[in-house]
């Protein structure tokens, strides 16, 4: 068996054996297979797709490139992941809830790259907050108090890491096979027995249709179940931001508010929903409804907030920040943006949305780049809310003010204005 056979096969559009997938991964792992033989079976992949059974193969060659966490010990643990968008601080609000429900949270999160932003970035805006613990604190503090929340520091799926560059680097990012295999490849290296997927679906997502999120849903959905993981996935919306805050500390400032009780109406669909189904495979109850009114009763009783100190407090972090969110750092400049006429908000295109607030210093454009949390956007009118001349969009947070007074202009152009009444919609598009 070599690499060169393998490339052709796959070039000839014919299916590759188990043995041949699990051949590249271990040689391209361990650097026997090169960067531009590599590249050309991913471009043959892009190109050619693979059957059900070639994308669960390469998922669990992935996954065991590595470590495989084990968190048996703490029954039956329930993970959420996110494909990506704008806004979405869905994490920060849904672990407190899930753990203090007494579900165990042993989650491992990502940073944000490009426009998209990470619950690690979002978390390192309180001050003191951990994310790089060892596997052995992370255990601990799943163990005392029912939840950690980390960055990947471990040596999980590292097969993953090195293809997922590479595909970046010869555009060969949007391929369902790859998508799938490369999420859920580290979802079974970490260790979680169910799995609740949230995929995004839209302007700010990797898939912009519905078609094509349903059969990245579907694929994942299968993957889960052939490695015995039971998997719910959730096609959300992004064709607008989630919530109002778009930045990292602004997106705390959000969440903490949220845990108090006062939740935008699209991050409390997507947060009750995706905790429902979290409830229901961890055993919690099979009455969806019912699950959402559970989660209700603990932010209402403070249980949930409770959870997020406790958290923040076992992983060195200062929750001083969290009792009073003014200590969070803040912008130098705070810039309205204006409506130019009356009517009702039409489309906010939740792309370049993220494109502004990664240019204000939210969020990266190349991985070495450092991340400012006092930056970004907090949205004051969404789609379908009516708006009068001159009144308040949103506002542009920067520490930067000619880039502040770009991002004002690049933000105005994202409202699309209309005479006709807009209905909202449900952020929550399909449950697979």
């Amino acid at each position: 068996m070599n690499i060169q056979e393998i490339i052709a096969k796959k070039r000839d559009r014919q299916e590759l054996s188990k043995e041949e997938i699990e051949y590249f991964v271990t040689n391209y792992t361990n650097g026997t297979i090169s960067d531009y033989q590599a590249a050309a079976l991913t471009m043959a992949i892009y190109i050619n797709g693979m059957t059900e059974e070639e994308t669960t193969n390469l998922t669990l060659a992935m996954a065991h490139s590595g470590d495989i966490l084990d968190l048996s010990e703490f029954g039956v643990v329930v993970d959420k992941h996110s494909t990506g968008g704008i806004g979405d601080k869905v994490t920060l609000i849904l672990a407190p809830i899930i753990a203090s429900l007494g579900i165990p949270v042993a989650k491992m999160s990502g940073r944000g790259l490009g426009y998209t932003g990470g619950t690690i970035d979002k978390l390192e805006a309180i001050p003191g907050y951990c994310t790089n613990i060892t596997i052995e604190e992370f255990r601990k503090n799943v163990g005392e108090i029912g939840i950690s929340l980390m960055g990947q520091t471990l040596n999980l799926a590292p097969a993953d890491k090195k293809l997922y560059a590479l595909r970046d680097t010869i555009a060969a990012t949007e391929s369902i096979p790859l998508i799938s295999s490369s999420i859920m490849s580290k979802k079974i290296a970490a260790g979680a027995n169910k799995i609740v997927l949230d995929v995004t679906c839209g302007s700010g997502a990797f898939m912009k249709d519905l078609s094509q999120a349903v059969k990245l849903a579907e694929t994942m959905k299968k993957i889960g179940e052939l490695a015995q993981k039971e998997t719910v996935c959730v096609i959300t919306s992004m064709e607008e931001p989630l919530g109002e805050a778009v930045g990292n500390s602004l997106e705390v400032v959000e969440a903490v508010q949220a845990l108090q009780g006062n939740m935008a109406e699209d991050v409390r669909e997507v947060v009750l929903t995706l905790g429902a189904y979290m409830m229901k495979l961890a055993g919690k109850g099979n009455d969806i409804e019912g699950n959402k009114q559970e989660m209700l009763t603990q932010i209402q009783n403070g249980k949930a907030l409770k959870k997020l100190k406790e958290l923040i407090q076992m992983q060195g972090g200062d929750i001083s920040y969290i009792e009073n969110v003014d200590l969070l750092s803040k912008a130098k400049y705070v810039m309205p943006v204006l409506a130019t006429k009356h009517g009702y908000i039409r489309s906010l295109e939740a792309k370049s949305v993220g494109e502004i607030s990664m240019h204000l210093g939210a969020g990266r454009e190349r991985k070495e780049d450092a991340i400012d949390p006092a930056v970004g956007i907090v949205l004051k009118k969404k789609i379908g809310d009516y708006v009068e001349e001159n009144e308040v969009l949103a506002y542009i947070h920067a520490n930067n003010e000619e880039k502040g007074k770009e991002a004002v202009k690049l933000l105005e152009a994202c409202y699309e204005i209309a005479e006709e009444k807009i209905e909202k919609k449900s952020c929550i598009l399909k449950v697979l």
